[in-house]
């Protein structure tokens, strides 16, 4: 149905209802005598007369009555929704999907959802863990989150977290075999716990930086795994050693659990980051979410 259609039929269910041209056109905000034209065009195009017009009163006929009865339940299902829709965009409510990776969902997202979440119980967040660089769109994600190096560069991004500082650790049931080494090379001699990484099409290259030098060193060893917790049990385990984000370790690193070595070779990444596609007009469910992230250090 054509715009004007729709026009015509707004235009006859306001007098109907009002049975009146005069108050049907200030609820419409139009002239009267636009309004009048409008019905007497609607009228034409049908073929039948809707309203019985008199000095005094208006009153929809047979054929205006069928109409009115048939449409009109529509048209206020119609208003009910966008109303409905208007309510969604002032009232925090609906489901947040987000992607993101095991580090930052356990050490930024959760915390901060835990905080977030009570204040909002019409708020619903569904965090899938994937150390791919998903694309949201087409997976109809709402959000990612991603060290703010891995964010392509037409998306929004939000900061939501500190610098990221990295640390080769070993069990001392390890280091009781192995030397501790010096050097980032000498890690081809060592058992090391490797980690699959999709952004990095592959097993991960260890990354290292010192006086603005950077290596990366290809390791061996008998495990390799996608979770940050697997490699963990497996370090301390004295299976090798590996490369883990300092705060993950750093109980550890304190009761002598682990030892840390090639610490001055160890860098820092940019902090994780929200990302998402521009939008004009984000749900306030996801507007509170962002700013309950934002990394304010």
């Amino acid at each position: 149905m054509r715009g004007n259609n729709l026009n015509d039929l707004t235009g006859f269910l306001a007098v109907a209802n009002e049975r009146s041209f005069t108050r049907a056109a200030a609820k419409l905000g139009v002239s009267q005598s636009a309004l009048s034209h409008t019905i007497r065009d609607l009228e034409e195009r049908l073929g039948v007369r809707l309203l019985t017009r008199t000095t005094r009163s208006v009153a929809p006929t047979q054929a205006g009555e069928r109409l009115l009865h048939t449409i009109g339940p529509r048209f206020a299902e119609i208003d009910a929704e966008l109303a409905a829709l208007s309510d969604l965009r002032d009232k925090p409510a609906g489901t947040i999907r987000i992607t993101i990776g095991e580090h930052a969902a356990e050490t930024i997202l959760w915390p901060a959802l835990a905080a977030f979440l009570p204040r909002y119980p019409d708020i619903k967040v569904e965090l899938i863990v994937d150390y791919g660089l998903t694309d949201i769109v087409a997976e109809r994600y709402d959000a990612g989150v991603r060290l703010g190096e891995q964010v392509a560069k037409d998306m929004v991004a939000v900061r939501i977290g500190p610098e990221v500082h990295m640390a080769v650790v070993g069990a001392p049931s390890y280091f009781d075999k192995r030397p501790r080494p010096k050097q980032p090379q000498e890690l081809t001699a060592h058992e090391c716990v490797n980690i699959r990484l999709p952004t990095y099409g592959g097993i991960y290259a260890w990354e290292f930086e010192k006086r603005g030098r950077g290596l990366k060193v290809r390791v061996e060893g008998q495990l390799v795994f996608n979770t940050m917790t697997l490699r963990m049990n497996a370090v301390m385990a004295g299976f090798g050693l590996a490369y883990l984000p300092e705060d993950q370790v750093r109980t550890q690193l304190a009761d002598g659990r682990l030892i840390r070595v090639l610490a001055d070779w160890c860098p820092s990444f940019p902090g994780y980051h929200l990302y998402y596609p521009s939008r004009r007009q984000p749900a306030p469910a996801f507007s509170l979410l962002v700013e309950a992230l934002r990394h304010r250090g």
